[in-house]
């Protein structure tokens, strides 16, 4: 099935190229702007992506306060880099450990807090399989991933309450 149709379709390809080739249809003109006008393009989107890169990577150095995020199966650990022992573990509350008003799946036993209006540097990285650190009410979503080290700079602008979430099924009770 699929072998005969792209056996065809380079038979066909082959041959129509011989057949026109052979013709001497000089179209040299046309040729230079399909060249030249898509690399415009490219360049054209090319320079504002890449000053916009260099703008994110000199964000993320100005920083206040730098928090390490890793992500394990059924838990996220917390560590304030710039506070020294300052590290813990944030586990989701069981069904039965909820208080009346604490949203299921989303509650934990140790909220990482952070203060509003600095700069903060979130190092995001996983123990073991693919987790993605999510805080949806701020549109923020890293994976994580075991040997590799993402980065976010982030300023609160109010203080709240802001429920993160593991957006990677990571396994049962991912968190």
């Amino acid at each position: 099935g699929v072998l005969s149709f792209v056996s065809v379709m380079f038979g066909y390809l082959l041959f129509s190229n011989f057949y026109f080739k052979s013709k001497k249809i000089e179209y040299q003109f046309g040729e230079l702007l399909c060249s030249i006008f898509p690399t415009l393009i490219l360049v054209a989107q090319m320079v504002p992506s890449l000053s916009l890169l260099y703008y994110y990577g000199l964000m993320n150095l100005d920083s206040n306060l730098t928090v390490k995020v890793t992500g394990h199966q059924w838990y996220w650990s917390y560590e304030f880099s710039d506070i020294p022992g300052l590290e813990f573990d944030s586990y989701m509350k069981s069904v039965d450990q909820l208080e009346l008003g604490e949203p299921r799946l989303l509650e934990v036993d140790n909220r990482c807090v952070v203060p509003c209006d600095i700069n903060i540097r979130f190092c995001i990285t996983s123990g073991d399989v693919i987790h993605s650190w999510a805080l949806p009410s701020m549109s923020i979503k890293l994976d994580a991933m075991s040997g590799i080290l993402s980065t976010v700079s982030y300023s609160f602008p109010t203080v709240g309450v802001f429920y993160g979430q593991c957006s990677e099924i990571c396994g049962a009770n991912h968190s």
